[in-house]
C-alpha cells in the first residue's frame, strides 16, 4: 500500500466510474458530526413518522466507521435517471392518468447501481490488490446525502434533495465505503439563496421550514412508506399521485439543467409515464406482482397500491369507466382498500 500513488488512484477511480455510467464521482472522509444534531432533532420531533428504521442505529448513520469497521473514506457517485429535460406539471393535470414518480417508472435502480459499484471495486482491486470495501445504494443506515454533500457532489437544498449546479436533482446516489487513504474532495457552496419555490409548491405543506421535512405530511411518504390508511386531510391534495411526488423537484430552478439518462433500465415500463388509473386499479394481485417485478413499486405491496389508486380515482374526472372501477372495489378483501374506495365514491357523489 505504501507504494501506491493515491492521488492517481483517486483520478483513475473517477475515470473508471465514468466509464461505468456514473456521471460524477467524489471522495470524502467519514466525519459527519455536523449532521448528527440535525438527525437527532428530526427524530425527536417525530418527523420520521412510521419509518422506525430512521430512529435506529443513529450512531452508525453518523459514524460510517461503526457501520463498516476500518472505513476511512467514502467514494460517492451519482447517476442521472430522468428521461425528459422538461419539468412540466402538465401530467398532474391529467386527472384520470396515474402519476408515478420519475425514479420509479423503470427498473429498480438499487441492483443496477450496486452492480456497477461492485465492478468499480473490482477495478480498484486489480490495481491495488485486496482492500476493504462495501457498496451501498439507499440501503443500511447511511446518510447518503450528507456524504455526497461533504464530497462535493452538490448541496442539500431546502427541499432536502441533493442539488447539483450542472444536473439539478434527478439522479441516484451510491457509496463505496473503503479503507483506502484516498485524497478527499471539497464541498461546494449552497446556491438556493432566497428561493422558496419548493417550500411553497408542496401540496400537503410538508416542509416545516427550509431543509426540514415532516415526512408524515409528504406524499412520497404517504404513498410509499405508510402502511395504514392515508389521513383524509391529505387525500384531495394527492390528486393523481399514486407513487411518490416530484413537485418540489419539478419547480426547482436548478432542474433546468436536467440531463437525460442513457440507461435503458430507467425507461418507463408498462406505460408508467402515461397510464390510466382504471387500468392499474383493475390489475389482479398476480398482475401486480408480474408487472412490478424488478420495480421499486413492488415494495409497497398490492394492498397499498390499490389504496393509493383508489384515492387517485376519487380525484379523477367522473366517468362510467372510473365509477365501474371503483364499484369493483366495494367488496375488496382489504378493509383498508374498501374504506378508500368508499371515500372515492363519496367524492364523486359530492361532485354531482
Amino acid at each position: 500500500m505504501s507504494e501506491i500513488d493515491f492521488s492517481k488512484l483517486a483520478a483513475d477511480i473517477k475515470d473508471w466510474a465514468r466509464d461505468l455510467g456514473f456521471q460524477e464521482t467524489a471522495i470524502t472522509d467519514i466525519d459527519l458530526e455536523e449532521y448528527q444534531s440535525l438527525l437527532k432533532s428530526w427524530i425527536e420531533n417525530d418527523y420520521h413518522g412510521a419509518m422506525d428504521y430512521m430512529a435506529r442505529n443513529q450512531d452508525k448513520r453518523c459514524n460510517p466507521g461503526q457501520l463498516v469497521p476500518g472505513t476511512i473514506r467514502v467514494v460517492c457517485v451519482r447517476m442521472d435517471y430522468s428521461l425528459e429535460k422538461e419539468n412540466s406539471f402538465s401530467p398532474l393535470s391529467k386527472r384520470n392518468t396515474a402519476y408515478i414518480s420519475r425514479y420509479a417508472r423503470g427498473r429498480d435502480y438499487h441492483k443496477l447501481i450496486r452492480k456497477r459499484l461492485q465492478q468499480l471495486a473490482h477495478k480498484i482491486q486489480i490495481t491495488v490488490g485486496e482492500f476493504g470495501y462495501r457498496a451501498f445504494v439507499d440501503s443500511a443506515p447511511v446518510l447518503e446525502r450528507a456524504l455526497a454533500e461533504k464530497a462535493g457532489l452538490g448541496w442539500i437544498g431546502k427541499n432536502t434533495m441533493l442539488l447539483n449546479k450542472e444536473a439539478g436533482s434527478w439522479f441516484f446516489l451510491g457509496e463505496l465505503f473503503t479503507d483506502l487513504p484516498l485524497p478527499v474532495d471539497n464541498a461546494v457552496t449552497h446556491h438556493c439563496g432566497s428561493c422558496r419555490a419548493c417550500l411553497d409548491i408542496c401540496p400537503t405543506k410538508a416542509f416545516v421550514g427550509p431543509n426540514i421535512l415532516d415526512a408524515k405530511r409528504c406524499i412520497s411518504y404517504l404513498t410509499i412508506e405508510l402502511r395504514d390508511a392515508i389521513p383524509e386531510e391529505f387525500r384531495k391534495a394527492m390528486g393523481n399521485r399514486v407513487f411518490g411526488c416530484d413537485d418540489c423537484q419539478l419547480v426547482c430552478p436548478w432542474n433546468k439543467f436536467t440531463n437525460e439518462t442513457a440507461e435503458d433500465d430507467f425507461k418507463p415500463r408498462h406505460d408508467f409515464d402515461d397510464v390510466a388509473l382504471t387500468i392499474l386499479f383493475m390489475w389482479s394481485e398476480e398482475e401486480f406482482l408480474t408487472n412490478t417485478s424488478g420495480s421499486a413499486i413492488r415494495r409497497i405491496g398490492y394492498e397499498c397500491w390499490q389504496r393509493n389508486l383508489a384515492i387517485g380515482l376519487g380525484n379523477a374526472e367522473s366517468s362510467d369507466e372510473v365509477m365501474n372501477a371503483l364499484q369493483s372495489g366495494i367488496n375488496n378483501s382489504s378493509e383498508m382498500v374498501r374504506e378508500h374506495v368508499r371515500w372515492a365514491l363519496d367524492q364523486h357523489q359530492k361532485a354531482q
